[in-house]
This record gives C-alpha cells, structure tokens and sequence, in this order.
C-alpha cells in the first residue's frame, strides 16, 4: 500500500533518483536515498527532506549493513528503487575497453543483482509483501552505436526483472522494471539543449517528438510499486514516446 512504506532508493543523488524521492513523497512513503557517498547525496536529501544512506551497491558487505540499518531506523523496506547505475562510458565493440565494459556490467548489473537480494531476503524474513522496480532502458531492446556497454547491461536488467519476479512471486514480492528513452534531466537539457542537432537527431527517432519526462518516469515506477499494479509483476515498461515503434 502506498503510503505507510520505507522505500529504499538507490542513486538518489542524481537528476532521476531526485524525482523519484520526490514522487513517492509526495505519494505519503518515507523515502531513504542511497548513492555513494557525497556531498550531492547530502544535499538533496536536506533539500527534499528525507533520510540518505551511503552506499556502494557492489560492495555486498556494505549493501548488507545499508538495509540493516535502515530498516532500524525506518522500519521494514516495502518497496525498492533500483536506480543506481552508470551510462558515461561508451565506445564501439572494436574500441571499448575491456574495463569501462567490466565496470558497467558490474554496477549496472550485479549492483542491481546485490541490492534486490539483500531487500529481498529482508522483505522475506518480515513478511512484507513488497515491491521491486528496477529502472531499465529502451536500450536494452533498440541499440545506438556506441553505447553497447550500457544497453547491453540494460537487456540483463529486463531479464533479472523477469528471473526475479518469478521466483519471489511465491513471497508477495513483485517485481518489475520501467524503461525509459532519454530522459530529459537537467545534464541532458544541458548536454542537448532546445534546438541542437544531436536533440534533433534523438527527436527524430520518438514518434511523438518528446523526450521522457523524469517525473513521468517517477510516475510510471510509483504506479508500479502500488496496490493499483497488484497483479502485474515482470513488466518492463516502456516511456518512450513511442521510440520503439519507430
């Protein structure tokens, strides 16, 4: 049930994981943002109020001590946000180093492994019905030149969604995953600003000539993680503008 939860989010330090902390808020939850630890993650916890965790979500040990300490302090996690993840490191498959695809698989992919398994085992030992959402890619299904690394990663995201939804089915744990298209966070406005060739270029390939609101992807994981998606488990969910009809 929204509102009466502890949920857990990861990369809360970023332009995404500010909106999501931001929904589920305003939805009535008690929001916990994890991310590395920062003076950013500091930051925007104060500014929206909410508590903050310092994490490395490939360190199992500290993934481990992270949820133990937040459910004393906040109580049993209803709901987890698998926001976390990294996108900076691109190249082609003949020049990509072999290290930048290591690092994106291993915090992208067994990041997101180490957190849902630590949540999960506790959502199991309360007896918390809860939810998982994984925040994915379109990539995952359409790949872009050079960014293989990442979509790469983003595909096994979908399919860890699909692997675990089916088998905490048996515990009341749902779990699924939205999948946004670019989304136009505060660093893409400014990376692709209004009328630039590379926005137009992206633009050309969404159907309804919009990127994805960070808000709307909020939305879209807010509706996943509440009672109003009670029977859906092992979507990923596209919002995209239609990019993958294109």
């Amino acid at each position: 049930m929204v509102g009466t939860r502890t949920v857990l989010i990861t990369g809360g330090a970023g332009g995404i994981g500010r909106f999501l902390a931001e929904a589920f808020r305003s939805a009535g939850d008690t929001v916990v943002l994890a991310d590395l630890p920062s003076s950013r993650l500091t930051e925007v916890g104060e500014e929206l109020g909410v508590a903050t965790v310092p994490l490395d979500i490939t360190d199992q040990q500290a993934v481990a001590a992270a949820v133990e300490a937040v459910q004393a302090e906040h109580g049993p996690i209803g709901a987890l946000v698998n926001n976390a993840g990294i996108l900076h490191l691109h190249g082609d498959v003949l020049s990509l180093p072999v290290a930048d695809y290591e690092t994106t698989i291993r915090v992208n992919i067994l990041g997101t492994f180490t957190v849902t398994q630590a949540v999960a085992k506790a959502m199991i030992a309360s007896g918390t019905r809860g939810a998982v959402v994984n925040i994915s890619s379109i990539g995952g299904r359409q790949p872009t030149p050079g960014m293989g690394a990442y979509e790469t990663s983003k595909a096994a995201v979908d399919a860890q969604t699909r692997w675990a939804a089916i088998e905490l089915a048996a515990h009341g744990i749902r779990v699924n995953a939205v999948a946004p298209g670019p989304v136009d966070t505060p660093m893409m406005k400014m990376g692709m600003p209004e009328g630039s060739p590379m926005r137009e270029a992206w633009l050309s390939r969404i159907p309804l000539k919009q990127m994805a609101d960070p808000a709307q992807v909020a939305s879209a994981a807010v509706f996943l993680a509440s009672d109003g998606a009670a029977d859906i488990t092992g979507v990923s969910l596209p919002v995209d503008g239609g990019q993958l009809l294109a």
